[in-house]
């Protein structure tokens, strides 16, 4: 396939449909073009609307094995060598509003050294980075480059993430140095996002290296050398939280100890005001009785001397706990 009809990669509702011009821009395709392949044609779609759902259904210019994926079914980041390309799922934090980072997005991407197909449902902002960039005219010459760029950019988001989370657990564990717990499940969010985080990138990382690897005529050895770069960044993400997990693990057990020590805190303060009044509690209820013969009883100061010995009682006692430290 020396030659590609225009109106073969004209797709209404397409995110993006351009050829890379070699020189860091980019040329929209047209229907009447005849295209040329020695640049690659760029097309992103949104895999839910309707023309481009039937495109990828029914289009020649990708392998039968690829429609299904492209089309959403594949969501662990992988990668697969077809002939002289590539079939790869990604995740990306999802940068959207109203919605939560960790909660990832997914791009799949078909690419060899003529056609780059690109999908997804929500927004993936490392695909608008390198679109900027091609507009400017300093993005992506070819089909490596491109495909370098954009796991960079995949990488950058991933990283200052990590980055966010870290800065949470040192909130956390500062605010724990001030006996200051933390809301209800911000903790558990935090371990949430750790986990989930560690679960996509690490066949993520495998997914870099394994590119890194691959002797494909349109990635040359520095495109190589900077996936591996990639790849090794991850890996030192991936290692970060790793350590983060682990830091959150001794945050709960700390959230564990200064909650059971402020109840067993209130547990003896209440023992020890119980054993403050209980002498008083049992004279109270001795005087209380309804019978003849209580002392005092007839006298007028009675009443008024009983609460003074029960006031120099209490004094007594808690006098008698503090020197015995229990106070």
């Amino acid at each position: 396939m020396d030659v590609i009809q225009g109106k073969a990669l004209q797709v209404s509702d397409a995110i993006i449909a351009c050829q890379l011009d070699g020189k860091g821009g980019m040329v929209p395709i047209e229907d009447k073009d005849v295209i040329h392949c020695e640049r690659p044609c760029w097309l992103h779609l949104n895999y839910t609307h309707r023309d481009s759902a039937a495109w990828l259904s029914s289009t020649p210019l990708i392998p039968d094995t690829v429609r299904d994926a492209l089309s959403g079914d594949s969501m662990r980041p992988r990668v697969s060598r077809l002939g002289d390309g590539f079939m790869i799922t990604l995740r990306s934090v999802n940068l959207n509003s109203d919605s939560r980072p960790d909660q990832l997005v997914a791009v799949r991407v078909f690419i060899n050294d003529k056609l780059i197909v690109s999908t997804r449902r929500r927004k993936v902002y490392a695909i608008d980075e390198v679109l900027s960039d091609l507009q400017e005219g300093n993005g992506p010459v070819d089909g490596g480059s491109w495909l370098v760029e954009v796991c960079d950019a995949l990488t950058d988001h991933t990283s200052e993430f990590i980055e966010e989370l870290h800065d949470k657990i040192i909130e956390l564990e500062d605010a724990l140095l001030d006996q200051r717990v933390p809301a209800r499940g911000e903790l558990a969010l935090l371990r949430k996002q750790l986990i989930v985080m560690r679960r996509y990138m690490a066949p993520q990382r495998d997914v870099y290296a394994r590119l890194a690897s691959e002797r494909l005529p349109w990635m040359d050895d520095d495109e190589r050398r900077r996936m591996q770069e990639i790849s090794d960044r991850l890996g030192r993400g991936l290692d970060d939280l790793d350590a983060s997990v682990a830091r959150t693990a001794v945050l709960s057990d700390e959230i564990a100890s200064v909650l059971a020590e402020a109840m067993n805190r209130r547990t003896y303060t209440m023992s020890l005001l119980a054993m403050v009044f209980l002498p008083t509690t049992f004279l109270t209820g001795l005087f209380g009785v309804n019978l003849g013969g209580i002392p005092g009883g007839t006298w007028r100061y009675g009443f008024s001397v009983f609460c003074l010995l029960l006031v120099l009682l209490v004094l007594g006692v808690a006098w008698w706990l503090k020197r015995r430290r229990w106070l």
